[in-house]
């Protein structure tokens, strides 16, 4: 018993030894990470941990997406160390006396781990921020040619980067060592289906070749140069299962006006022969001249086996030229289907100086216009506009309802004189106007006037074959005759009466344009147009005019 009462005495004092040698809380020797917490309360050593935390619990995590180096900040990504729940961990689990005793004859020092915390809606967010700057769409390479150059655009592997597995691999990396290697996050890679090796092929076969110098093409002993840059505007680059090709756009390149100007001077369009009347029958009164051309298929021949080659010598070729006859020529009268008279009209007018000038001129600019079928032939297109420069002087012409000097007085008589023949030759109009108020010596309901800018007078060709247009003019008459192939045997016109009569008012005017004006009513006329074929009715068109009245003006 007294040997039991002396063990027992021994054991409390070794028990009490030990409380005294592990402290309050947490056993002396006891560290996180370094940081010595022995012998503190739990609340102490979490302050502790708080104060005197490590670097890697703060640094960033370097981390590698692809060939990109980041850095992330642990607190930013909700990682961090739970200093409390640290303390917890330390602090000695059991005050029984076996543990306590059993402390005093074990190591000093204990190394405890830290409690990670995690905030997932953090670690998302910084993930998620990764992925919005580092992830990429493939983006395939290609070749084009600018300013004479061929410029290469590199394919671009395309990049995602899997956000699960990264915000996993945040966490186990955390914290980070001092001095450790970048964390790889994990990423889906996207292959471009052009490589890089195929955009190196072609511009060293092709790309490069086609600009490295001007192109030279011979005709005869002409030489025209196509310089890098007009050939680079006309080469374009396709890409088919990843494999590039340029191709010569010929078309382009032979309306290029570098190219197309050049050209015709050194090949020259065809010359046109030139027709007349001759005892009421077209001819040809001077003969036309071939000329040459370079067609597409030529062009194209020529200069795309140049474009693979380097060197002036080489990239030089000869292109072939192609005869191309005129469409109007003794070889050619025949086809034109010139064989007849379709229509003639003339209208008189009173002799005046400006007359003679001004209608004389129109009618030499109409003669000899050739009407191509389904072709819209103009007056002011043909004529030109009335000025000194073109040939016309001042004369009388209606103006605000009254007669007034303006250029080109007296072409409305051609005007008519051109609707008439349009009327009886049976083609189609396609715009016309009559005079403001009816004139005399014209015929009602089939009379046409035009203005530069706001009036014209044109006719569509809807015969078939070509119209041959002769016009010609006295001091006192004008005529237009149609020459071609009739589709009517006759074409008649049947003016109904006048109706809507309306009386003059008398105005007084000044000035030294003025021009004295008799007084006329007027009226609202329709003329038919009738088609006959075999002496048969065929068609009928109805053209209505409205006359205003003609006012007396006095000039005082």
């Amino acid at each position: 018993m007294i040997a039991a009462g002396v063990v027992a005495v021994a054991a409390g004092g070794l028990y009490v030894a030990g409380l005294v040698a592990t402290g309050d809380d947490i056993s002396a020797g006891t560290r996180v990470a370094g940081v010595d917490i022995g012998g503190l309360s739990k609340s102490e050593a979490a302050e502790r941990l708080r104060a005197q935390a490590p670097a890697a619990w703060t640094a960033p995590i370097p981390v590698r997406i692809g060939e990109r180096a980041e850095s992330v900040v642990p607190a930013a990504a909700g990682l961090s160390v739970d200093a409390e729940a640290t303390a917890e961990r330390a602090a000695d689990p059991s005050k029984d006396p076996v543990t306590v005793i059993g402390r005093l004859f074990s190591p000093g020092d204990r190394e405890i781990e830290p409690v990670l915390a995690h905030d997932a809606a953090k670690t998302d967010a910084a993930v998620a921020a990764l992925a919005k700057e580092n992830d990429r769409a493939v983006k395939e390479g290609s070749v084009a040619f600018r300013d004479g150059k061929a410029v290469a655009t590199r394919s671009v592997a395309g990049q995602k980067l899997d956000t699960a597995k990264a915000a996993e691999a945040l966490r186990s990396a955390y914290p980070a060592a001092s001095g450790a290697a970048a964390v790889s996050l994990p990423v889906s890679v996207t292959q471009p289906k052009l490589p890089d090796a195929e955009i190196t092929r072609f511009l060293d076969a092709y790309a490069k070749p086609a600009v490295s110098g001007p192109v030279t093409l011979t005709v005869g002993d002409e030489r025209l140069r196509i310089t890098p840059e007009t050939l680079g505007d006309h080469i374009a680059v396709k890409n088919k299962d990843g494999r590039l090709s340029g191709s010569l756009d010929t078309t382009g390149l032979l309306r290029d006006p570098d190219v197309a100007r050049p050209l015709a001077a050194m090949t020259g369009a065809p010359v046109e022969g030139t027709l007349g009347v001759r005892d009421g029958k077209v001819v040809v009164v001077k003969e036309g001249r071939p000329g040459r051309e370079v067609t597409e298929r030529a062009l194209g021949t020529a200069v795309e086996p140049l474009l693979t080659r380097t060197g002036d010598a080489a990239r030089t070729a000869a292109v072939a030229t192609k005869v191309t006859q005129p469409q109007v020529s003794s070889a050619t009268l025949a086809s034109l289907g010139l064989k007849e008279q379709m229509s003639s009209f003339t209208v008189n007018f009173p002799t005046a100086p400006y007359r003679t000038v001004n209608i004389g001129r129109a009618a030499e600019l109409i003669n000899g216009s050739l009407v191509q079928p389904g072709e819209v032939w103009s007056f002011n297109e043909t004529v030109g506009e009335r000025t000194e420069e073109n040939g016309f002087v001042d004369g009388t012409m209606i103006l605000d309802g009254r007669y007034q000097e303006a250029p080109g007085g007296g072409v409305s008589a051609v005007a008519t004189t051109v609707f008439n023949a349009v009327f009886f030759a049976g083609v189609q109009p396609v715009e016309y106007g009559a005079h403001s108020f009816y004139i005399e010596r014209y015929p009602a309901g089939r009379e046409a006037t035009v203005a530069w800018g706001s009036l014209d007078q044109r006719f569509r060709n809807d015969t078939g074959k070509p119209i041959y247009i002769a016009a010609s003019a006295t001091d006192s008459s004008v005529t237009i005759t149609f020459y071609g192939t009739k589709k009517y045997d006759s074409v008649e016109a049947v003016a109904g009466p006048r109706t809507n009569i309306t009386k003059p008012e008398k105005r007084e005017a000044t000035g030294e344009k003025c021009v004295p004006q008799a007084p006329l009513e007027g009226f609202d006329i329709a003329v038919d147009r009738v088609f006959k074929n075999g002496g048969e009715e065929v068609k009928r068109e109805t053209f209505k005019t409205h006359y205003t009245p003609r006012d007396e003006v006095v000039c005082n």
